[in-house]
């Protein structure tokens, strides 16, 4: 006999897959495994997903990323590149400058010299994520579930069982903690973090320059604070640039708190005026620089990507890379035990995903604090070795292109969604 509060419960929803966070990557991977027919949950604590015509706005998003050409392919095997495309705010870089300016060392990377027809394009985040929303609602088999907190967590025989804050039960062979580098469900998990704290604050913002960008990505090392000009091109004029400069604590809460003009006097002086007068065209804005990896990716029924297993420096622009990657991987290993009747959720299955992603993400990670240390450093030793090494680097092609080739994520067995 049901009772009374038994018919009153909401009934569960089961689904091959949950993922929890509907940001890039989390969305990707939706996408991912749908396409291929599983039956996915989205889930999402914001109200509602963004569209593409609420995003484009006169001014970019001071939120960018520098998506590389195997991303870029991943995006078009989902659909979402030609949509992206349309907006016009999409900007290919060819060219990345790179110099110390404490001394004279300098490296000069292309797109001719890497034998691609560009390095990356740079991005607004909003602009990505409102395309890949926009195809992932074309899918039949993805339930969007927007406005809604996992509240509980709990592992059953038949896989992981979620109960959201408004009542509703979910039941899945695979949970995915896509909710970024605070994962409350990475949390619920009681999966811990390696946390460090690089010990600098990122500023970010937009700015309109006096001279055009030339397709260049520039980065300049100012005193252990690199200062990066990413290109930008809004309606066909090519002078903005979006600004990255991690920095101190004080320093970061100086240029946030100062006048628009004094703003980009700061951003000019500190750029050697490679682009002329800087005018910002946004306000700044200031977060901590936390380096965070998981101890561990993937238990029974359960995995981490993006964010939630990896956040790194935003010095090389690959954190949203990384994640599409994560993304990638973990559906072609999910997609063929799924085609082939095995447990796809299993931690065989699960297994295989972090293998093929945790050296990379570990070796991206290391990288990002070794370039800190080098470059932070006022040593004379290590101040004349790095600008010696950076000026002979520049004229050794080969080392050039193999360092382009990491750069632009060809690197290790690509799933076959990146090829």
């Amino acid at each position: 006999m049901t009772t009374q509060s038994e018919a009153a419960k909401p009934p569960v929803a089961r689904f091959d897959a949950v993922i929890v966070g509907a940001g890039m990557v989390g969305t990707a991977l939706a996408g991912l495994l749908a396409r291929e027919g599983m039956r996915v949950a989205l889930v999402e604590a914001k109200e509602a997903p963004l569209h593409l015509d609420d995003v484009v706005g006169d001014i970019p998003a001071a939120r960018v990323s520098a998506l590389t050409p195997v991303s870029q392919r991943l995006l078009t095997h989902l659909g979402a590149w030609s949509a992206m495309a349309t907006v016009r705010r999409v900007t290919p870089y060819r060219y990345m400058q790179v110099w110390d300016a404490e001394g004279s060392g300098h490296i000069h990377f292309s797109a001719d010299e890497a034998g691609t027809a560009v390095l990356g394009h740079i991005v607004e985040n909003d602009i990505t994520l409102a395309a890949l929303n926009g195809q992932v609602a074309k899918l039949p088999t993805v339930t969007r579930l927007d406005g809604a907190r996992v509240s509980a967590l709990q592992t059953t025989a038949g896989g992981r069982w979620l109960v959201l804050d408004d009542g509703r039960q979910l039941q899945t062979p695979l949970l995915v903690a896509a909710d970024g580098a605070r994962s409350a469900l990475r949390e619920l998990a009681g999966i811990s973090v390696a946390e460090e704290s690089m010990e600098q604050e990122a500023v970010v913002t937009t700015v309109r320059c006096e001279q055009p960008h030339g397709a260049t990505a520039r980065q300049a090392f100012i005193g252990g604070r690199p200062l990066a000009f990413l290109p930008l091109t809004v309606n066909g004029d090519d002078r903005y640039c979006s600004i990255v400069w991690s920095t101190t604590s004080e320093h970061a809460n100086e240029l946030t708190g100062c006048a628009p003009e004094a703003l980009g006097q700061a951003l000019g002086e500190a750029f050697d005026h490679r682009l002329g007068r800087v005018v910002p065209v946004d306000s700044a804005y200031r977060f901590p620089l936390i380096q965070r990896h998981a101890k561990q990716y993937v238990q029974p029924n359960f995995a981490l990507v993006g964010d939630a297993a990896h956040s790194i420096h935003p010095l090389a622009g690959q954190g949203v890379n990384l994640g599409l990657m994560d993304a990638a991987v973990l559906a072609e290993e999910v997609v063929a035990a799924w085609r082939r009747g095995a447990p796809w959720g299993s931690l065989a299955t699960l297994s295989r995903y972090e293998r093929r992603r945790r050296l990379d993400n570990s070796a991206m990670l290391g990288l990002m604090k070794g370039f800190k240390l080098l470059f932070g450093s006022h040593q004379p030793v290590l101040t004349l070795a790095r600008n010696v090494g950076m000026s002979s680097m520049n004229q050794l092609v080969p080392l050039k292109r193999l360092v382009m080739r990491q750069a632009t994520g060809e690197r290790g067995r690509l799933p076959a969604s990146c090829r």
